[in-house]
C-alpha cells in the first residue's frame, strides 16, 4: 500500500471526522518513515577488516568509504579484534546494513558465510568482497575489482550473483575442502611466515615436509542420491582428495574447468599418488592448466560424498585448517547474494 499524500486527505469524504483525519495523517507519516528507513538501510555499508592480517590496507578502505559517502552512502569501517569476530557479527539477527563488505581473504569470506548460515533473520545483507588476503581465489574466480574506484562502483551498481557454497561436516566452504598433502601444508605453515611471504610460505612449507611425510590412503564414497548421477555409490582410493566449488586453486590455476561458485554442485578431484615425484608432475600440470587431464587424476561431478582413512588425515577448507578426517561433504542449499563488478 502506497503512503497517503496530503492532497488525498484534503479530497476525502466530507463525512470524515477529526479522528479519521488524524489516523490518515499517522498512516502517511508512518509509511513515509518506513520508506525513508528502508532507503537509508539500502544505502548503508558495513566494512569488516582484520588489522592484524598481512593484507590489511587501511588507505584502500578509507578511499572506498570516501567514494561511497560522496554518492550518498553511510559507511562504517569496523576493525575486528579477535578470530571469529566476523562470523559473530554476521550471525547477529540484529545486524542492520544494506551491504556487508569483507576486507580480507578467502578465510575471512568463509567466516562471514558461516555467520550468515547461523543468522535467523529473514534476509541477509548483500555480501561484497574487498580482496586483501593471501590467495584471494574467490576474487580471481569472479574477476572482482581490486581498486578503490572499481570496488566502490561495484557496491553502487548492486549487481549480484548467487554464491553457492558447500558443507564439510556441516560447516560452509566457499571454494574447496580437501584432505591429504595440501591440507598438511595448510596445517604446518607458520602464521608469521604466511604474513611475511604470502603464497611463497606455502611453497617453502611444502618443500620442507614433502620428503619426510608418510601419506595415508583416503577412501572416497560418493553418495547414493540421484543427484550424483552415474557416479552414485562409486568408491575409490586416493592420496589427495579435493572437493571443489571453484574452477581455480591457489589463485589463477585452473583445476576444474566446469566448476563455478555461482551455481549448485561440487566436483571431486582425486590424485592417486602423493610421492615427491608425483607431486612435481601434478604441480607442473597445475601450472599449465592440465591437471584434470593428467594420468592418475580423477575429476567427477558430485553432490555428496564421504572421506575416510585408517588414520586421521589433516583437512582444510578455503585455505584454513579444518581438523582431520572423516569428512562428510555436501552441496549447500542456501545461496547468498554476492556483489560483482
Amino acid at each position: 500500500m502506497k503512503p497517503l499524500r496530503k492532497a488525498d486527505l484534503m479530497a476525502g469524504d466530507d463525512s470524515s471526522g477529526p479522528e479519521e483525519a488524524r489516523a490518515a495523517a499517522h498512516s502517511q507519516e508512518g509509511g513515509s518513515g518506513a520508506h525513508d528507513s528502508a532507503a537509508a538501510l539500502a544505502r548503508s555499508v558495513l566494512i569488516l577488516a582484520n588489522p592484524a592480517s598481512g593484507g590489511y590496507r587501511p588507505r584502500l578502505l578509507q578511499d572506498i568509504a570516501a567514494r561511497l559517502e560522496a554518492r550518498g552512502c553511510t559507511v562504517t569501517i569496523r576493525l575486528t579484534r579477535r578470530a571469529g569476530e566476523i562470523g559473530e557479527i554476521c550471525a547477529d539477527p540484529a545486524l542492520r546494513t544494506g551491504i556487508l563488505a569483507v576486507a580480507g581473504g578467502d578465510g575471512s569470506v568463509n567466516e562471514a558465510i558461516r555467520g550468515f548460515q547461523q543468522n535467523t533473520a529473514a534476509a541477509a545483507p548483500e555480501l561484497a568482497v574487498i580482496p586483501c588476503g593471501t590467495a584471494n581465489v574467490l576474487a580471481a574466480e569472479l574477476k572482482l575489482p581490486r581498486s578503490a574506484e572499481g570496488i566502490a562502483r561495484m557496491m553502487l551498481q548492486r549487481r549480484s550473483v548467487p554464491l553457492h557454497y558447500g558443507l564439510a561436516n556441516g560447516r560452509p566452504f566457499v571454494l574447496m575442502a580437501s584432505a591429504g598433502f595440501d591440507a598438511e601444508v595448510v596445517h604446518a605453515v607458520p602464521l608469521a611466515l604466511k604474513r611475511r611471504l604470502g603464497k611463497l610460505a606455502y611453497v617453502l612449507t611444502a618443500l620442507d615436509i614433502a620428503f619426510s611425510r608418510h601419506g595415508e590412503d583416503l577412501f572416497v564414497r560418493i553418495g547414493d542420491e540421484p543427484e550424483n548421477g552415474d557416479h552414485a555409490g562409486r568408491t575409490l582410493t586416493c592420496r589427495l582428495a579435493v572437493v571443489t566449488k571453484a574452477r581455480h586453486y591457489g589463485g589463477p590455476f585452473v583445476i576444474c574447468p566446469d566448476g563455478g561458485v555461482t551455481r549448485p554442485g561440487l566436483h571431486l578431484l582425486a590424485l592417486e599418488k602423493d610421492t615427491p615425484l608425483a607431486a612435481l608432475r601434478f604441480g607442473l600440470a597445475l601450472l599449465t592448466g592440465r591437471l584434470h587431464k593428467t594420468k592418475g587424476v580423477t575429476l567427477v561431478p558430485v553432490n555428496s560424498l564421504t572421506l575416510t582413512s585408517r588414520r586421521a588425515v589433516p583437512a582444510q577448507i578455503d585455505g584454513d585448517p579444518f581438523g582431520v578426517t572423516p569428512l562428510t561433504l555436501t552441496d549447500g542449499n542456501r545461496p547468498l547474494a554476492l556483489l560483482v563488478g
